[in-house]
């Protein structure tokens, strides 16, 4: 359940919800939207929950985190390990970020008890980044850019995310499909980089040059 579906459960009025990071660009992004050959397209996807996974790989509490989530972490630079709607991102050796479904309180509380008193740790990062999709024939072009990693689909494929940066501004970048990048950057960045994949997509806008 997102977060403004259980602010609704809780009775808190429309008002006084808080807003996605890049909520008030939505219009924005919507007229941003390219059709055709060239197409591409741009929107928020808020309100995901993230927990931050610090532990050795191969030790005992690594292996009880495998076991709570059900899947082994990822090994290495660009690796995503999955099992159903569950994504485990590789960030460094011993560091992991978990994308689910699952509300961040329960998964917290099972990971912690998982790591037990060992050396680690699991953090809510939920509130902490947000995630903007960019979809389309034209996604690649629009984030080579500003992108200094290579994005040829020989070397970034779906399936894979890396540390890098878009627009000069620090994001995780998911390829999800061949046509669709999901960007993770930090909350406070959101409306400097959504602004700057605006201004990126208008030249797909206009009539290919022969």
């Amino acid at each position: 359940m997102g977060e403004p579906a259980v602010l609704e459960a809780q009775g808190i009025p429309a008002g006084l919800r808080p807003v996605s990071p890049a909520g008030h660009l939505a219009e924005r992004f919507a007229a941003a939207t390219v059709t055709g050959d060239r197409g591409v397209s741009l929107r928020e996807v808020p309100w995901v929950t993230m927990v931050g996974l610090r532990v050795r790989p191969g030790s005992d509490p690594a292996g009880r985190i495998e076991n709570e989530l059900g899947l082994r972490l990822p090994a290495g630079s660009g690796q995503i390990a999955t099992t159903g709607r569950r994504h485990v991102l590789w960030l460094s050796p011993d560091e992991f970020l978990l994308i689910a479904p699952d509300g961040a309180d329960t998964l917290v509380t099972a990971l912690r008890a998982a790591l037990a008193d060992d050396p680690g740790a699991v953090v809510d990062l939920s509130a902490n980044r947000t995630t903007l999709e960019l979809a389309g024939r034209s996604a690649r072009a629009v984030l080579e850019k500003g992108c200094a990693l290579d994005l040829h689909p020989r070397v970034c494929r779906p399936g894979t995310a890396y540390l890098t940066a878009v627009g000069s501004v620090p994001v995780i970048l998911w390829k999800v499909t061949d046509e669709a990048f999901r960007l993770l950057p930090r909350s406070s960045f959101a409306d400097f980089l959504g602004r700057w994949l605006i201004d990126a997509m208008r030249e797909f806008q206009g009539t290919e040059m022969p």
